[in-house]
């Protein structure tokens, strides 16, 4: 489970129902599917390590969701 930021227990989102997702997202949509909070998320955006493809738009950070369903499909060895 993923906290949201009024800290009540939300259900992760399935890899299924992410790529329904738009091809961006804001971060903290981005942060429920890694299971990470969003001053988390932001705090690895800032260091280059978020691990999915961050845009800067303006001020906003948008995260591309190909990229999260890459990421989260990624088989490890």
């Amino acid at each position: 489970m993923v906290e949201d930021v009024r800290d009540e227990p939300v259900d992760a989102p399935t890899l299924h129902e992410i790529r329904g997702w738009p091809a961006s997202i804001d971060v903290p949509v981005a942060a429920t599917a890694f299971g990470i909070s969003r001053s988390h998320a932001y705090e690895l955006i800032a260091r280059g390590a978020f691990p999915a493809k961050v845009i800067q738009v303006g001020t906003r950070y948008k995260v591309i969701t190909a990229s999260i369903v890459q990421a989260l499909s990624a088989e490890t060895i």
